[in-house]
């Protein structure tokens, strides 16, 4: 029983602290004046009346009323219902001025209305939640004074406060207050359900299903949740319906459903809190980052950015979603229903908000399903003490990785949960009946929406009967106000209310209820069901590792050969079985086979069991996580003290000393969980019967024979009160002592697993969070290296003593925490404490003594048996720098070689050496598994390539302690993961992290391997080498010189700005140098000589500057040539020039430049200022056709964009240093846009101004499937222009592919629209055939050519693309590698290969290059002259011009042309390989990145496209990728030539490349390969002259390059030629001696081992290398492969030839089968996809055209990919015409029919041009031919024996030959052909 109301508040407004029209709250009267003794008054109510301020208003407003929640010390809520009416200002001051007599006089009771008025407030204070009953009571109290009724207020207060009513019992009483008014008060039958009203149902019609399960998770998670709404009693309804669907969890923290404006303060508390604030309020809560705030007006749930709400998991979170809507919208399931039921409504608000709240019932049913079989129980007497076992039922329910369940039970919510339903004897309520009996019907009504539906009614009937136990009474009376009275201008003032007449009705009732007897309802207490246990979930790990016989049976069979010592049997299954302990099961299946065995006395075991059975409790417990959720750590705990061996006179070593290294022993959830388990079987052998066995493992399980722990304190909980005070007493004493007993025997358990062998290694410190993370270990030690593995250690210090005190007070510490913790909450006494705090030292201390004994007799055993390291094979010139370390190679994120899904053997991991040379990391060893068998795995990376180094911990299956691990990543898509030996000190392997680094960022470029190879070795041999590079070096020397002085001079004069001085100063030397030019069209050999007037010092420096690369190309290209004419052609448009020979203009540029021919060298070295670091704009190829130029320049200075494109013609004050270099720039484009032939002949403007850029890049794309390039209207272009071809499209990989190439700069690259393309993807007609063009394009970066305006005047356009920066290439690359390379497997979803690819985002760089290479590609095509100007001119710039170079010109798609393709644009054009590549200590901040890699990934798609257009092949590209990092080569070190000069580097003597054995150019390697091996050569060669080649650059057309995926194990990275070279030709001569006899020829091939292009070449390098195996056989000098090859082809040309004359004058071609047999033996190419590819027959249609064809002209080679498939030739035996009689009612018709004995068919065409084949008949199926007779129709003129007919099996044919002749030949050779089959 409990009063209904404890106070009675009067709350008004105060006037004496009034502030302008906001004032405060005061207590007017409050009844009882004296606090209740059970009940104090809460203080703050007058805040809570006016939660959003006491104001004055103008108007009178109706009454309100709402509830309000106020929280005190206990945590005991009170309800504070406030009814506010609104009083005159006036009348209330008058009310105060006036004695109390006064102010009962009627005469001054009514005043004057006044404009302003007060708020007052009735409040009941109460305990109980009767919302409807306080408002019915207030509204009285308001009635009767507003109605002026004939009732004492007194009364009406007195009646309440006495009121007395009961808490639960589902009772119901009737009140009265006097006021003739009754009212049925209906308490809920049990009070532990909340009561909700409509809350609930209120609550979700005004958020909504989703935000309400939002809030629902965020309040189970500890989340901060406000409400906002203008109605307060819609927040306290809201807040109210949270806590309803919270049930069976009860908020514990702040809540407060209306909070007042002056304590929003609050909300910034870091606690979480459910809090309700006026809306008024709003724009005060936007500042708060981590509160979720739902608006119940708006119905929006706002979660803030840094907030994450973890959700149900699935497939909870989907099924509570369906059964909600089907509760809300019961409709929705028959809304498509052509007929609809009619009788489907919804239900009344009161029982939908029951059927809510049954769902979310259900939900936590589901939710902790079985939770009672994890509750431990420590203690049943005095009271019940019980802890959860989180892991255990996470584990169960497979659901250790959730969230949001995670966070749950760490809530302080559910830790409340446990101690409230905990206790086994208590009364139950619906959700106890709910999980002990309704959930294997919730199992079996799982995926059946309807029958939960069902059910959730049943649960919603309990609840709504819970509320009201009687839902038909309704016989409330209450009178009301009169309607409008609130209106009313003249109202009486609440009065004041007499005191004394109140407390006196109070103190009666109190009297009266004292006398009267108590009624106590008896609590009903029963045993609490534990419901059925948590279902067996499936292995998390998969199906293939899942619970299978066959796995289990192979751990059965191991174990057993182990205790038979039957070892080696055992060692054949081990490998097996320590894959098979992945599986959960294994490992439980281990634990239960150890637990037998250990029970027939079998636990001493030998060395050699004993390390069998240390390694499989290693593997079984690294896969454990910390917590140890499936219990497997906690059934090995017991084995590990049992298991021993005997390493002497009474010492024995216990296998806990093995398995220490395991994060599980250091958690102290761990140690408490097992703690209390052993503590709850040990208390129930207290109270169960001697012959029940206590020795049970599993805390929950209901034993044979036996009760559970949770029954039997159940029982014993029923029995307690009956007990005498002797016999309670000795239960408690029992207990305790039980657990005092425990608590020593765990300290003894935690000191055997903390304390490490050695003590002097504190592997506590390290591991538990104290010490460095990265050093931590979780290997395992077992066998023999418990002794062994000290002997690194320095056990001679004199400070073991010391440091073994160290460890023991680090576990010292570790165990009384636990001891501290578990004592404290089992209720053991202080004395026991203290008594076990003064034991744990001297267990700890006798341990320790233990294992010194065991430490000193373990290093006595023989050493472990390891294998012997395998030394590698080594360049010339390559030395060691450290002698192996012993290592494992461990296996990473990548599948192969793991035997994992792909399959295979487990090569990985492995066991060898890590060896760090000059030149290479390389690991070299054999795989550990003993199945896999003798194979060498080698893993090796140049050291330059290292991108990164990290130390990492292994979980390894190794016999080898492991104490430290590195991750070595390399650039050339490598990774290794080494794990050091035992063996290997700490020492060791800082010094080898020391010379790595040393070796992989030298101070300066000449510490890399390129310049220090063979150093040593050439100082012995040849002490005076120096003189022989004296010419060398003199010619730096000399050069250097000059350079610096030029470059002196240089830096002062610009510091003046005075142009002239150049001039002045070196205007003579200009004079003369230019004078030594002479360009002319064609190359003249005979002219490249010096000029005599160069200066003497500088003649050597042109001599070798003119043998560059550039020269050569300039000369190639009609650009120019050196000569020693004193005079120069002024009709030549360029020039080479010689200002930047001494490097002083651009320090990254070449000597010798193109520039035109009209400007002189002071202007270039002017202009040369406005561009970044001095690039200015040069020409580095020139189109043959059409003689546009390509240029490449840096981007512009911000001086030079304002100066020359914003305004180039502007008129200035006067003249400045920056217009005249303007105008100069501008008369140096124009000069280039008059080199052009086309310029002199255009008759009309010619530019494309106000195109957009992505209009532009359409109009000159071509777009098409394989189309040739639609020419722009072209007046001045020669007949021969328009006819030549123009290049092609397309890939022989995609036949029928619809996608087409489409360079739409707009929206890829600047990011604008462009016009729809035509139907065939072509550009729109009327932006496509526009004929205006600009003569110069100039691209460049849109960032910094933002602003610029096109001058109408000039004849260039600006094309300003987007481009990328190095920062993208870097981290592109970088996500690349991880995702090429992973380090480690992952799991995730999104974290899949393809995924990770994607995200790299490489492939959409290659396609931005691409797309602008093609884009240039085509305008250099449609006569127009380009400038690429991005950036600084020596990245992406040489990306675009070298691909386009590529395109444009076969000559750059040879290897030569290749080679000085790369030397021009790469080398002497200054990209920063040293920089990009980090290859100094210098560069080492800035990273790796890989933009020539990216350069050549762009050309590995292009050759992909197009495979016939290229004489290297893929593995030259590849080759050059991994050089270009190695620094095995001078070749790509160094950023420009300029440079290379001061080192000496860039000439070499001739005579120094004669018969040397270390090449340091990697071209030199290159051609000295070329000449031994075809591997560089790419047979399927067969270029046309002049072809322009435009790639699809759509990503979906570009493929992932293989050279980031593969590896060869068997040998590492094939790219260093003379390490691997001899390796696959001693198998190829054992094998042939081996023909005689009878061994098998099969070879097994196996993928990431095996190198494929060696085991399986190709049939041409096949057939190349067994005719050079016959030529050593027969004894004849070694023909080269290219001399063979060449006469092959010469052979395959002459043939056709003559084959082609010979069907000329023949109708019939009959190939003789004795005549050139050997010609139609072709060499096949075996691509990978199994397809062979006659390439000879190729060559030769495409070089070679028969006169008199028809077809006029050279084939496209893109007409060749189609005759992959239909050229057969070399088949036809007999060919030429026949008439063939068609179908019924059809004529005769002449075909070409060819008699193909190889394929063994007849097949005929339309023409005997023709190559599509019209139809097939299989001479297989011809059953006769004979001689015919002529039908209906037939040729006339034909003699009767032409006629012969052909019958199959399907059909009968009717043919004509020519005449008689030929149809008996026609006959006898289709018989043959029958008779040879």
């Amino acid at each position: 029983m409990a009063r209904l109301a404890d106070y009675f508040v009067v709350v008004g407004y105060d006037f004496d602290k009034r502030a302008s029209s906001e004032s405060q709250g005061q207590i007017l009267q409050r009844f009882p004046e004296k606090d209740w003794e059970d009940n104090p008054f809460p203080q703050g109510i007058e805040l809570f009346c006016q939660p959003s301020g006491w104001q004055l208003l103008s108007e009178r407003k109706p009454p309100t009323f709402f509830v309000a929640v106020l929280t005190d010390i206990n945590s005991e809520r009170h309800y504070c219902a406030c009814f506010t009416f609104w009083e005159s200002v006036g009348d209330l001051q008058t009310q105060k001025s006036q004695p109390r007599e006064a102010a009962e006089d009627e005469d001054h009771g009514i005043v004057q209305p006044t404009q302003l008025f007060a708020p007052k407030s009735l409040v009941l204070v109460s305990r109980l939640d009767h919302t409807e009953v306080f408002r019915n009571c207030l509204s009285l109290m308001y009635t009767v004074h507003i109605d002026h009724l004939n009732v004492q207020l007194e009364t009406l207060i007195g009646n309440l406060l006495t009121c007395i009513i009961p808490i639960a019992g589902g009772s119901q009483r009737t009140i009265t207050l006097g006021a003739g008014d009754r009212q049925v008060i209906q308490t809920p039958v049990n009070d532990s359900l909340p009561v909700s009203g409509c809350s609930v149902a209120l609550l979700f019609r005004q958020l909504g299903i989703l935000n309400v399960l939002y809030l629902f998770c965020a309040a189970l998670t500890e989340q901060k949740i406000l409400f906002l709404s203008s109605s307060y009693q819609r927040l306290s309804d809201a807040c109210r319906g949270i806590l309803s669907i919270l049930f069976p969890l009860k908020y514990s923290f702040t809540y407060v459903p209306i909070l007042p404006g002056k304590l929003l303060e609050v909300l910034s508390s870091p606690t979480p809190f459910i809090i309700g604030v006026n809306s008024f309020f709003r724009s005060e809560t936007q500042e708060l980052l981590d509160v979720i705030i739902a608006d119940l007006d708006g119905g929006t749930v706002t979660v803030p950015e840094c907030v994450h709400v973890s959700l149900l998991p699935e497939p909870l979170l989907h099924q509570t979603k369906t059964v909600l809507s089907m509760v809300m919208d019961p409709e929705l399931q028959y809304a498509d229903y052509a007929f609809p039921p009619t009788l489907i409504q919804s239900s009344a608000l009161k029982i939908q908000d029951k059927e809510i709240r049954a769902v979310f019932l259900w939900l936590f049913a589901q939710l902790f399903q079985g939770y009672r079989w994890c509750l431990h129980i420590i203690r049943i007497h005095p009271e019940p003490v019980i802890r959860f076992h989180k892991a255990a039922f996470l584990g169960q329910g497979a659901l250790t990785e959730d969230d949001f369940l995670n966070k749950v039970l760490d809530g302080m919510a559910f830790a409340g949960f446990v101690s409230e339903r905990g206790p086994p004897y208590r009364a139950t309520d619906l959700f106890d009946d709910l999980m002990a009996n309704d959930m294997e019907r919730i199992k079996m009504e799982e995926g059946h929406p309807c029958k939960i539906l069902r059910h959730i009614k049943e649960l919603a009937e309990h609840l709504f009967k819970n509320e009201n136990p009687y839902p038909s009474v309704a016989m409330h009376k209450i009178q009301k106000p009169t309607e409008g009275s609130h209106l009313r201008i003249h109202q009486k003032i609440f009065p004041f209310l007499d005191e004394v007449a109140v407390q006196f009705r109070i103190d009666h009732a109190a009297s009266s209820q004292k006398s009267a007897p108590p009624v106590v309802k008896p609590e009903k207490k029963c045993l609490v069901l534990s419901g059925p246990p948590i279902a067996a979930m499936v292995d998390r790990n998969g199906s293939a590792l899942a619970n299978s016989a066959r796995r289990l049976e192979v751990v059965r069979n191991c174990i057993t050969y182990i205790f038979e010592n039957k070892l080696l049997e055992a060692k054949k299954l081990l490998p097996a079985v320590l894959r098979a302990l992945k599986s959960r099961v294994a490992r439980q299946c281990l634990t239960q086979e150890l637990n037998l065995h250990s029970q027939q006395n079998r636990a001493v075991l030998d060395d050699q069991q004993f390390d069998y059975i240390v390694r499989m409790m290693n593997c079984t417990l690294q896969d454990c996580s910390h917590m140890d959720e499936h219990g497997i750590a906690a059934a090995l705990l017991p084995l590990v003290t049992v298991f021993c061996r005997k390493l002497g006179a009474g010492i024995t070593q216990f296998a806990y000393s093995c398995v220490q290294e395991h994060s599980v022993w250091m958690n102290m959830q761990f140690w408490e969980a097992m703690f209390y388990s052993d503590v709850q079987n040990h208390i129930r052998a207290l109270y169960i019967e001697e012959n029940e066995s206590c020795d049970q493992q599993d805390y929950g399980e209901q034993m044979p024979g036996g009760k559970s722990a949770l029954e039997i304190a159940a029982v014993q909980r029923r029995l307690w009160p009956t007990l005498c005070k002797e016999k309670q007493l000795e239960l408690v004493q029992k207990e305790e002592s039980t657990v005092f007993s425990q608590a020593i025997h765990y300290a003894n358990r935690m000191s055997y697993l903390l304390l490490p062998l050695d003590t002097s290694k504190n592997r506590l410190l390290n591991r538990s969070g104290l010490g460095d993370v990265e050093s931590v270990s979780n290997s395992y030690v077992t066998n023999s290296i418990a002794g062994s593995m000290a002997e690194s250690y320095d056990t001679e210090s004199g400070f073991e003593d010391a440091e073994g005190s160290d460890v023991a007070n680090t576990v010292v510490r570790f165990i009384n925490r636990f001891v501290d913790k578990v004592c404290t909450e089992s209720g053991v006494t202080n004395e026991h404490l203290k008594t076990l705090h003064t034991n744990i030292p001297d267990i700890v201390q006798m341990h320790i003594e233990t294992l010194e004994a065991v430490h000193r007799e373990s290093k006595r055993l023989p050493p472990i048996q390891k294998p012997k390291l395998l030394r590698p094979s080594l360049l010339v010139g390559e030395e060691l720098v450290m002698d192996g370390l012993r290592v494992n190679l461990m296996s990473d994120g990548r599948d192969e070689a793991t035997g994992g899904v792909s399959g295979g053997l487990a090569l990985l991991p492995a066991e060898g050496a890590i060896f760090l040379t000059t030149y290479r990391l390389i690991f070299k060893g054999t795989p550990t598994d003993p199945l896999v068998g003798e194979q060498v795995v080698t893993r090796s990376f140049p050291i330059a390539s290292l991108t990164k180094e990290k130390k990492i911990s292994f979980h390894a299956q190794m016999e080898q302690y492991f104490g430290e691990g590195l991750q070595l990543r390399s650039c050339t898509f490598q990774l290794m993961k080494i794990a050091f030996d035992e063996e290997v000190s700490s020492d060791l392997v800082e010094l080898f992290r020391k010379h790595l680094h040393k070796l992989r960022y030298p101070q300066q470029v000449q510490g890399t391997f390129a310049f220090t190879v063979g150093q040593s070795a050439k100082m012995l041999v040849e002490p005076k080498s120096k003189e022989k590079n004296q010419s060398l070096k003199t010619l730096s020397k000399n050069l250097m010189k000059n350079a610096k002085k030029t470059i002196g001079r240089q830096y002062v004069t610009r510091k003046k700005y005075t142009p002239p001085t150049w001039e002045t100063r070196s205007g003579a030397q200009f004079a003369t140098d230019e004078d030594d030019i002479s360009i002319s069209e064609e190359p003249d050999q005979s002219s490249l000589t010096l000029s005599s007037t160069i200066k003497s010092s500088d003649r050597q420096t042109m001599s070798n500057v003119v043998e560059r690369a550039c020269c050569r190309d300039y000369q190639r290209l009609g650009l120019g040539t050196l000569s020693n004419s004193l005079t120069r052609s002024k009709n030549e448009p360029f020039r080479i020039s010689t200002v930047n020979r001494m490097y002083t203009v651009c320090r990254s540029y070449p000597g010798l430049l193109i520039v035109p021919q009209s400007i002189q060298d002071p202007t270039i070295q002017r202009i040369s200022r406005c561009y970044r670091h001095n690039r200015f704009p040069v020409v580095c190829w020139r189109n043959s056709r059409t003689k546009a130029v390509l240029l490449r320049s840096a981007g512009l200075h911000g001086k030079g964009v304002a100066g020359f494109f914003k305004s180039p013609n502007a008129p200035t004050a006067g003249p400045s240093q920056t217009d005249s270099t303007s105008l100069e720039q501008e008369k140096y484009l124009q000069a280039i846009i008059k080199s052009m032939p086309s310029y002199s002949e255009a008759t009309g403007r010619n530019t494309l101004s106000g195109f957009s850029s992505a209009q532009m890049s359409s109009s000159v794309s071509v777009i098409g499937h394989r189309a040739r390039v639609i020419s722009l209207s072209q007046p001045r272009a020669t007949v021969k222009a328009r006819k030549s071809p123009r290049g092609k499209w397309g890939s022989i990989r995609v036949s029928n592919r619809m996608s087409s190439y489409n360079p739409d700069i707009g929206t890829r690259l600047a990011g604008k629209d462009i016009p729809p393309p035509q139907a065939n993807g072509g550009p729109s007609e009327t932006h496509f055939l526009r004929q205006q063009r600009a003569y110069l394009y100039i691209i460049g970066d849109k960032s910094q050519l933002k602003g610029t305006k096109q001058d109408p005047f000039q004849q260039w356009e600006v094309v300003p693309i987007e481009v990328f920066d190095v920062r993208q290439v870097k981290n592109s690359f970088k996500k690349l590698m991880k995702a090429c390379v992973p380090s480690s497997v992952s799991n995730e979803s999104n974290m899949t290969f393809y995924r990770c690819l994607e995200d790299s985002e490489w492939l959409c760089l290659l396609h931005k290059v691409l797309q602008v290479s093609v884009l240039v590609v085509e305008l250099l095509d449609s006569s127009s002259s380009v400038m690429v100007s991005l950036e600084e001119g020596w990245d992406i710039t040489t990306q675009v011009v070298s691909l386009v170079q590529l395109l444009s010109d076969p000559y750059y798609r040879t290897m030569e042309g290749f080679r000085l393709l790369v030397e021009k644009e790469w080398l002497s054009f200054g990209h920063r390989f040293s920089h990009r590549g980090a290859q100094t200590l210098a560069s080492q901040s800035s990273g790796f990145t890989p933009v020539f890699l990216q350069f050549l990934d762009c050309v590995h798609q292009i050759h992909l496209q197009f495979p016939m257009e290229f004489e290297f092949s893929q593995y030259y590209l590849k080759f050059l990728a991994y050089h270009y990092v190695s620094n095995r080569f001078r070749t790509f070190l160094l950023d420009c030539d300029c440079e290379r000069i001061e080192l000496g580097v860039m000439y070499e003597e001739k005579g120094e490349r004669k018969n040397q054995t270390v090449y340091k150019s990697v071209w030199d390697y290159i051609d000295k390969l070329n000449k031994k091996t075809p591997i560089f050569f790419n047979y399927m060669f067969s270029p046309e002259d002049g072809e322009v080649l435009k790639p699809y650059s759509h990503i979906s057309n570009l493929k992932l390059w293989d050279f980031y995926t593969y590896e060869t194990l068997s040998e590492g990275p094939s790219y260093d030629w003379e390490l691997v070279h001899g390796r696959y030709e001693q198998p190829d001569e054992s094998d042939r001696q081996d023909t005689a006899s009878q061994k098998s020829q099969r070879k097994i091939v196996w993928p990431c081992y095996d190198n494929r292009s060696k085991v399986e070449p190709d049939a041409i390098t096949k057939l190349l290398q067994e005719l050079q195996s016959l030529e050593v056989e027969l004894g004849l000098v070694s023909e080269k492969w290219k001399d063979t090859w060449d006469k092959i082809k010469a052979t395959q040309r002459t043939e056709t030839k003559l084959e082609s004359r010979h069907s000329l004058f023949s109708p019939l071609l009959l190939s003789s089968n004795l005549i050139h047999q050997r010609r139609t033996q072709g060499l096949y190419l075996q691509e990978s996809v199994g397809s062979s590819i006659n390439l000879l027959e190729s060559e030769n249609i495409a070089t070679s055209t028969p006169s008199g064809s028809m077809a006029s002209g050279r084939r496209s080679t893109s007409t060749l990919y189609s005759q992959f498939q239909t050229s057969e030739s070399e088949h036809r035996s007999l060919e030429g015409v026949l008439y063939k009689k068609g179908a019924i009612l059809k004529p005769w018709k002449p075909r070409w029919f060819v008699l193909d004995k190889t394929k063994h068919q007849l097949r005929y065409y339309e023409s005997k041009i023709d190559k599509d084949c019209k139809g097939v008949i299989d001479l297989a199926e011809v059953e006769s031919v004979n001689q015919g007779n002529p039908s209906m129709g037939a040729p006339k003129n034909i003699d009767e024996k032409a006629f012969f007919d052909l019958k199959t099996t399907k059909r009968f044919y009717n043919f004509c030959a020519p005449d008689s002749h030929n149809a008996q030949l026609w006959i006898d050779s289709i018989q043959s052909c029958l008779s040879d089959a």
